[in-house]
């Protein structure tokens, strides 16, 4: 799907990108303002995508559960592509919000064969193995391809992925839904996970994570400031405040960008772009 202009002006280098929800069993119906669902679903609302050209490098959602999702893992590059995918699957999170006792499974509390994994999820004793962790509003985590994981319930979150709609179940809690078991082994990297890239603090932009697929940062801005950035960027406003290209930015909204954009009276956003370092100069004080 094409990007949307906001205001319809296709000279922007800042596209305001539709958005669409996704029924999830394990999602929410107390949905409301921004994220409210436009009718009545028949299955709650777990996702909500916001979506640009079809071969756009990154992806972005909302994620609202109230469960524990599947323990899942997603394949690199290399095997997404030998499986006929034009790329593989690293992801980010962003928690915007968690209740009392919300947990996130990163990785494994130790390293296991693969058939050692296999038989885990099998006899679902994979759900110990999982290393869950607290989650709190502000925590960031990026998750390489082969990273088995598991959001749980309670959370409000941003995701920020590489863009591709592949995800191998190993374990699902007893749910009829169906397990990828040979071709999640295959892919996945069976140990703890370790943080890649701690966060780095650099004026007003905090860059929190960076792997082999993209970069997240935090720009938290107070005057204009204009930003160069690469193709394929998205930025993500976490408070309503500001505008870019002359455009209000919104809480809730999702914004395609590249080259160089202005933002005007302040913000506070997430920015991402492709690649695997943090570039040096992207964002400058305003004329």
């Amino acid at each position: 799907m094409a990007p949307s202009t906001a205001e319809g002006d296709d000279e922007l280098g800042a596209h305001r990108l539709a958005s669409r929800h996704v029924e999830r069993i394990w999602g929410r119906r107390d949905l409301a303002g921004a994220f409210a669902p436009p009718v009545e679903t028949a299955e709650p609302i777990g996702e909500i995508w916001f979506e640009g050209p079809a071969d756009a490098d990154l992806l972005v959602k909302y994620l609202f559960t109230s469960e524990r999702l599947s323990i899942q893992v997603h394949p690199g590059d290399e095997a997404a592509r030998a499986a006929g995918h034009e790329r593989g699957k690293d992801e980010a999170w962003y928690v915007l919000s968690a209740e009392p006792g919300a947990v996130i499974g990163l990785g494994l509390t130790h390293e296991v064969s693969r058939d050692a994994l296999r038989a885990a999820a099998l006899d679902g004793s994979i759900e110990h193995l999982l290393d869950w962790r607290p989650a709190r509003a502000g925590d960031v985590y990026y998750s390489p391809a082969g990273t088995i994981h598991a959001i749980g319930g309670g959370l409000s979150l941003i995701e920020i992925q590489q863009n591709l709609d592949l995800t191998y179940r190993l374990y699902d809690y007893g749910r009829p839904r169906p397990l990828h078991l040979d071709e999640g082994v295959a892919v996945a990297d069976p140990v703890p996970w370790t943080r890649p890239f701690e966060p780095v603090q650099a004026g007003p932009r905090t860059i929190l994570a960076a792997g082999q697929a993209f970069v997240l940062e935090r720009w938290t801005t107070h005057g204009d400031a204009i930003a160069d950035l690469p193709s394929g960027s998205v930025l993500v406003p976490l408070a309503a405040g500001g505008t870019i290209d002359g455009l209000t930015l919104d809480a809730g909204t999702v914004w395609a960008a590249e080259n160089r954009v202005a933002l005007a009276g302040g913000g506070d956003l997430l920015a991402a772009y492709p690649g695997g370092e943090p570039l040096k100069s992207i964002l400058e004080p305003g004329a």
